[in-house]
């Protein structure tokens, strides 16, 4: 099951973070935008070519200390197929390094059309007898909202192909409880999308006691996340919101079980941006990434249990 092999490169790393890749070309220094510009012109494919640079000098800096990378695929489809291109490159590259790669799609959708969600981002097709993966990221995000029509097809790849989904639960953003606070039942909508994740999880056991459905729940909104860490036992969670939003290690620690297991916290402008922030040379930028993961990772690990499978 997919997400198992996120827990060892956690527990490898000893490590619960995962490095978001959301570049927008204000963030990528501007001696690799020059280069790429110069060669390429004022083109898509310069721009495309320079989020890639990007980000393999990134991967590069983090693959050692960092279990997991998160690209977010609208920052790539900004720069139509080119920018896709980048997105896939990227994802292989990571795997490379041996990194673990959750695709942030929040694809939502049912039927055969999320049958072809899957297959692009999790899974494979065929042509002309030939299995060919189009996007190889490990996990994938989705929109749980239209019910099991839309995560069932979703299940099936999983199971197929060895890959994991994490399903919007109570998101960080400000809006997020003019639906997910709703009351339903007696419940609230995020926690009736909890209990649907560790329902649908069921198909997909994991061994180390995590299913392959796993939970977006935000970094935010702490004592919602200290909560469903309780009621949510096999659900494994990926806490956006750290950071630059304005989440700190303290709102995060609940997320985390007696194991320190059960999240993985991400962090994309500050750990991309980390050299703007330091006001280092921009030919650094690799470097103060790896410094802001590290300052992350004490930042966590020190509130949180030890980590052990």
């Amino acid at each position: 099951m997919s997400l198992d092999r996120l827990l060892e490169k956690i527990a490898e790393t000893q490590n619960p973070t995962v490095a978001g890749l959301d570049p927008k070309l204000d963030y990528v220094p501007e001696y690799i935008r020059h280069e790429c510009f110069a060669r390429y012109g004022n083109t898509l494919e310069a721009a495309a070519q320079a989020l890639l640079l990007f980000n393999k000098g990134l991967i590069d800096a983090l693959y050692d200390i960092v279990p997991a990378v998160k690209p977010q695929c609208a920052y790539y489809e900004m720069y139509g197929w080119q920018g896709m291109k980048a997105l896939a490159e990227t994802m292989e590259y990571a795997h490379q390094k041996g990194m673990f790669v959750i695709t942030d799609g929040k694809r939502n959708d049912i039927g055969t059309t999320m049958e072809a969600y899957a297959a692009g981002h999790l899974g494979s097709i065929e042509i002309n007898g030939q299995t060919i993966h189009p996007f190889p990221g490990d996990a994938l995000t989705v929109n749980g909202y239209l019910g099991s029509d839309g995560i069932n097809p979703l299940l099936k790849t999983c199971q197929a192909e060895n890959k994991g989904v994490f399903v919007l639960v109570k998101t960080s953003n400000p809006s997020s409880g003019e639906l997910q606070d709703r009351m339903m039942d007696g419940k609230t909508v995020y926690q009736v999308m909890g209990e649907r994740c560790e329902a649908w999880g069921e198909a997909l056991p994991g061994k180390y006691g995590y299913s392959g459905v796993g939970a977006v729940v935000g970094a935010t909104y702490p004592k919602q996340l200290e909560r469903l860490r309780g009621s949510l036992p096999h659900t494994f969670f990926l806490v956006p919101g750290y950071g630059a939003q304005g989440g700190g290690a303290w709102d995060v620690a609940g997320a985390f079980d007696r194991n320190g297991m059960g999240a993985v916290v991400n962090s994309s402008r500050g750990i991309m941006c980390a050299y703007q922030k330091e006001g280092c040379p921009e030919t650094d930028f690799a470097g103060a990434a790896r410094r802001e993961a590290l300052r992350m990772k004490a930042d966590i690990t020190g509130k949180i249990a030890p980590i052990r499978l």
